[in-house]
């Protein structure tokens, strides 16, 4: 199976994951999404668009300091992760 550096529904760094990444049903770690995004196995925002998403991850990352514009570039790439390609 393939391993991740980004969780492919946010792309925030794995590594950066305060509990080491999202689980599988079975409590094995996750290798493709962060804790934020997937515990036991599922979605926590199941419904949430890859837009709502973006700005999701824009906030977060603006409200670490971070500017704007920066916050977009990080951000610009999100729709081609795993989650959102259909």
């Amino acid at each position: 199976m393939e391993k991740y550096k980004n969780c492919q529904s946010c792309s925030m760094p794995l590594a950066k994951d305060e509990i080491g990444g999202g689980t599988e049903r079975d409590g094995t770690k996750s290798v493709m999404f962060c804790s934020h995004c997937y515990i036991d196995g599922e979605f926590t925002l199941p419904n949430i668009t890859v837009d709502e998403m973006k700005e999701i991850v824009k906030g977060k990352i603006v409200e670490f300091g971070m500017p704007k514009f920066i916050a977009g570039l990080f951000t610009r790439n999100i729709p081609k992760l795993k989650r959102w390609k259909n």
